[in-house]
């Protein structure tokens, strides 16, 4: 087996993850990270950071029982107000068990504490802490923090309420025949979409938190058994190294994880199906998911299978053989079309027959830019109509984006800004890569059309022959978390072609892709 190269760990988790918040600006030095057993310490505590946020909640209490001071805190809007007051509030100022009424008779004001944290507070989730900073973080991700007078300890009370969005589809990757739910911003809600696909155990979910300030919740997702720990061990190392305030998005964490970052192509693939994640768990992948963020991400990534859509194992292996190869056919014309065409009108136009290089020549007659600048000039004038249209409204983008191009190239023709010719190239070109499933790859590809334009420009041919050389090289150098980024191309995995370019019938798909190197290889046993 293939090992995965490491790296070496400048930095320890652990002092990331415990490094103390900032101290509040206080005359009096205060110990803010260890709690004292006075309710008003601990009180003034919470208060010197919260009290000027007018979304934190103080509240005082006595206990019913025996009258000891209590106290909440909690943030408005991060959490449940019916769990607060039926679980914390109401059996802790008005109703006692029985049990509870023993347990006080027995040993008086001293097991306050233990009273309350094992008969009246009645939440499924609680957890305790003597550190404030611990509290802090709990408190500011949703949870109720409990403080009890005499008690060095402060229980966090699982409260969590805030706003979600309802499961959808997915916008992005849109399937006419398949799963039609995807991610919300919400992880607890994604890591039980995948539960809820994949029964098994053994998928075991992960979660740190990265970033000093906003302490944003990571989680990676694997199953024991068939991912290789190898993997596992890289994608650890590399979250270590992660110090930074903030983790915006999974987008973000991407850009921080990945191998190279001079290229246009991600060499970590996203997704919002939970369907699609679930079957790279199954290859020995890893799921990486984000706090407030729908996008999952799955590594190791190849070039192969930013081609490949749910879709194609919901129909049969001929069809989606066929739509295969058609987005691989895409993926040429999309980057290759406007450089072959400048170089053919400009240096060889000997090539094409000399009734269609006399139709090209008579429409472009009038013109008064050379090929190279008519085409930088439509191809940019079509991706300024493919953004405008991207951030508008649904509606109103695709009309904007279809009326815009119609109006804008009839008119450039009648002007005579273009070609005819050009305003076909520049047509096929834009829904060649619309064909490519994956959102990040298609723009990374159409970004690479613009230096093989200015080549052919320059050279002809030689330069489109010069840039397809540049971009093999290039992509045949980049790694993703060890692995080859061109395989099963290269190095050549004869067993991994089945699910290439041709999809093989699925009872011949007996053996998970040695992409991932994966533990346990069979997953079907059938005749």
């Amino acid at each position: 087996m293939k090992k995965i190269k490491r790296k070496k760990n400048p930095k320890n988790r652990e002092v990331i993850e415990e490094r103390q918040a900032p101290k509040p600006p206080s005359e009096e030095r205060i110990s803010y990270s260890q709690l004292s057993k006075s309710i008003n310490d601990n009180y003034e505590k919470f208060q010197a950071f919260l009290k000027e946020s007018t979304d934190a909640v103080f509240r005082r209490f006595r206990l019913g029982i025996n009258g000891i001071d209590c106290a909440i805190v909690y943030i408005d809007g991060l959490t449940d107000k019916t769990v607060i007051i039926e679980s914390i509030l109401r059996p802790m100022m008005l109703t006692v068990s029985d049990e509870g009424k023993d347990a006080e008779s027995r040993s008086g004001t001293d097991n306050a504490y233990d009273l309350v944290l094992n008969y009246l507070v009645a939440a499924a989730e609680i957890k305790e802490t003597d550190n404030l900073d611990e509290a802090m973080l709990s408190v500011m991700s949703g949870e109720t923090a409990l403080i009890i007078d005499g008690y060095n300890r402060i229980i966090l009370i699982s409260t969590r309420g805030w706003p979600v969005r309802g499961i959808s589809e997915p916008e992005t990757e849109s399937v006419i025949r398949g799963a039609k739910e995807g991610f919300t911003e919400t992880l607890r809600i994604n890591t039980a979409l995948l539960r809820r696909k994949c029964k098994d155990p053994n998928m075991v979910v992960r979660t740190v938190r990265l970033g000093r300030r906003s302490k944003t919740d990571i989680a990676y997702v694997y199953i024991k058994g068939i991912t290789n720990p190898l993997l596992i061990e890289e994608l650890e190392e590399r979250l270590n190294r992660i110090d930074i305030d903030q983790v915006i998005d999974s987008g973000h964490l991407e850009q921080l994880i990945q191998d190279n970052s001079m290229t246009t192509l991600p060499q970590i693939q996203s997704t919002e199906r939970p369907d699609k994640a679930v079957a790279n768990l199954m290859e020995g992948r890893v799921v990486i998911l984000v706090d407030n963020s729908p996008f999952a991400l799955m590594i190791p990534t190849t070039f192969s299978q930013l081609f490949q859509s749910p879709e194609d194992y919901s129909e049969r292996w001929i069809v989606s053989s066929g739509i295969r190869a058609l987005r691989w056919i895409s993926s040429f014309l999309a980057v290759f079309t406007p450089a072959v065409y400048i170089a053919v009108v400009t240096y060889h136009p000997g090539l094409i027959p000399t009734r269609l290089a006399l139709s090209i020549a008579a429409t472009r007659d009038g013109v008064p830019f050379p090929s190279i600048i008519e085409a930088l000039l439509m191809e940019t004038t079509i991706e300024l109509l493919r953004e405008s249209g991207a951030r508008l409204p649904g509606a109103i983008g695709q009309t904007i984006g279809i009326v815009g191009g119609l109006i804008i190239g009839d008119a450039a023709v009648s002007a005579g800004i273009t070609s005819p010719i050009m305003v076909i190239v520049v047509a096929l070109t834009a829904i060649a890569s619309f064909v490519i499933p994956t959102y990040s790859a298609a723009i990374g590809l159409r970004i690479m059309r613009f230096p093989l334009m200015i080549l052919a420009g320059i050279l002809g041919l030689y330069g489109v022959m010069i840039g397809f050389i540049i971009i093999n090289i290039h992509l045949a150098s980049i790694k993703s978390f060890g692995m080859s980024y061109m395989t099963p191309q290269a190095p050549t995995i004869f067993q991994d072609m089945k699910d290439f370019i041709i999809r093989a019938p699925a009872r011949s798909m007996k053996k998970r892709p040695i992409q991932a190197y994966p533990i346990d290889m069979i997953r079907m046993d059938m005749d």
